[in-house]
């Protein structure tokens, strides 16, 4: 077997293992999975976005995870193992890409492990900026497919299908699906340009807008131009110019060093503008991995939440600067022995991203929090407790370390903190819960799960937002339609989750209705391990 053969075999299950690890662990609450997993679960009840719920995004991101619903059942562990799903067809994407530019087989599979260990381990949960990145790589290779075919018969087809998941990038989240839709048209434009046939990128641009239009013209019945956020009132625009460049020039150092490194090596590679134009494939991977680098730029600003969401752009980048590095070895390259010691420095430079799961085998964490004192008496001051907790802040942020298991079916494999587990004991034991007949539930919290464990029925309307971020997921006209169904005492039960330090993730003025009009009989914290909160409870009052 060739060393090239050993290494796409490599490839193989570098992706698939990286992606299916994460089902050997359980969990501790992931902060706003409740988001993945109520979109999620009202598709694969055969709910649609803005014919029964309203959301600023679209509803791409939560097919997967519905198709696994229907299959695997709706608890929370079937999210990872959608996204692991995701993760096999994102590192396939990254691989063909590479194979389509000619990357160097030792490169290649060490560009794949990077990529597997950044954008594939590092994203374990479903996440609609990580999808709508899927999404947007798999129309960026089909055009690559378009461009290095040779068969004319089939070419139109990858034009069209990398249109229909341009579309799907777009209709998960826009600012994703917009970005990769230039990138696709400049290699276009470009090929358009050398070959002097235009039709390709004509073809390519119409069908994104076709797929796009077919889709407005459907859901416009269900008031898709007030949720579906292009800039317009009640949303605000997250486009900053003045965001990107401060954000680019003040931080963004590996953004900077890429894009310095990777014109270097192309002023290095190519004598004159000419030579560097009419070399189709070489000209197609620097523009890709620039697109990339640009589309990364951008998106960390609109895309803010998590703060890697554009960590993607690594595996590109060490692709293009690792392929023309090798190449000026004075040396005959060993595809075995570059992958070795590329992966090897690849693992010590991401080593945080595994590093957490190995030292708690290996690895006794240190006794020295809180107050400590020596053997002497004398206060013992040191890395793990230089900084205490503010007073109070003890009884609301519990280590994950103590975190414990529920009995409820949803959470398996999932732990939460205890007075989390007990708060939803003793909320699920109610006499109103456990006894009425079609009880009526806002759940304004994280525990959007206690749909299919209580169960109730959720509500479905093109005004009902399926998540309560005011200003985000909803605004004041869904805000007074709940102030009005509380002050005519239409819910049952209430649950709200109150998060002072976070601007009204959920709506504070709603819970100023709540404290007027309805009874609050219990509270306890939420399953959260930074912004602290607590989960309140509210009936009727008598």
């Amino acid at each position: 077997m060739t060393q090239k053969k050993v290494l796409s075999i490599f490839e193989i299950l570098i992706i698939i293992g990286i992606a299916l690890f994460p089902l050997l662990l359980s969990f501790p609450f992931r902060v706003n999975i409740f988001l993945s997993w109520e979109g999620a679960y009202r598709m694969s009840e055969g709910q649609l976005p803005f014919r029964d719920f309203g959301t600023p995004l679209g509803g791409m991101y939560w097919v997967v995870p519905a198709i696994f619903f229907k299959i695997f059942g709706a608890q929370l562990i079937t999210l990872v193992k959608a996204q692991a799903f995701i993760n096999i067809i994102s590192g396939l994407v990254f691989r063909q890409i590479l194979i389509k530019v000619s990357v160097i087989p030792a490169v290649r599979a060490a560009s794949v492990l990077l990529y597997s260990i950044t954008f594939s381990f590092f994203n374990f949960w479903p996440w609609y900026n990580h999808t709508a990145i899927v999404y947007g790589l798999i129309s960026i290779a089909f055009i690559l497919q378009f461009i290095f075919s040779e068969n004319d018969k089939s070419k139109w087809l990858w034009i069209l299908l990398a249109s229909l998941f341009t579309f799907f990038s777009f209709f998960t989240k826009q600012d994703a699906g917009g970005l990769m839709f230039f990138i696709g048209i400049f290699l276009l434009l470009y090929i358009s340009w050398l070959e002097k046939r235009w039709l390709p990128s004509v073809v390519y641009a119409g069908g994104t807008v076709l797929f796009t239009v077919i889709a407005v013209l459907f859901f416009s019945q269900f008031e898709f131009s007030y949720w579906f956020n292009h800039g317009q009132p009640p949303h605000n625009a997250r486009v900053s110019g003045a965001d990107i460049i401060n954000e680019f020039f003040s931080e963004s150092q590996w953004l900077k060093f890429y894009i310095f490194i990777i014109v270097l090596l192309s002023v290095a590679r190519f004598k004159d503008a000419r030579s560097f134009l009419a070399d189709k494939r070489e000209t197609v991977f620097l523009l890709l991995t620039l697109g990339i680098l640009c589309l990364a730029a951008i998106f960390q600003i609109t895309s803010y939440t998590p703060v890697n969401s554009n960590i993607f752009f690594h595996g590109f980048a060490f692709a293009f600067i690792m392929h023309y590095l090798i190449q000026y070895l004075p040396f005959k390259i060993n595809n075995t022995w570059v992958f070795s010691l590329l992966s090897i420095g690849i693992m010590l430079w991401w080593s945080q991203l595994y590093w957490n799961y190995i030292q708690r085998i290996f690895i006794k964490s240190s006794k020295e929090e809180g107050i400590v004192q020596s053997a002497t008496g004398e206060n013992v001051v040191g890395l793990h407790n230089a900084r205490l907790r503010p007073p109070g802040e003890e009884s609301t942020i519990i280590p994950q370390g103590k975190w414990i298991y529920s009995n409820l079916p949803t959470l398996k494999k999932i732990k939460l903190p205890e007075p989390t587990v007990m708060g939803i004991q003793r909320l699920m034991e109610l006499d109103i819960v456990k006894n009425k007949k079609d009880i009526k539930v806002l759940n304004m919290s994280e525990l959007t799960f206690l749909a299919a464990e209580i169960p109730y029925a959720l509500e479905r309307s093109p005004r009902f937002p399926l998540w309560y971020h005011l200003g985000v997921g909803m605004f004041n006209r869904e805000a007074e339609m709940f102030e009005d169904r509380i002050r005519n005492n239409y819910y049952d039960v209430v649950l709200f989750e109150y998060m002072p330090g976070l601007n009204n993730f959920y709506p504070f003025r709603v819970r100023d209705t709540l404290k007027l009009h309805y009874q609050q009989i219990d509270s306890f914290i939420a399953p959260r391990n930074s912004e602290p909160g607590t989960i309140e409870i509210y009936i009727k009052k008598p």
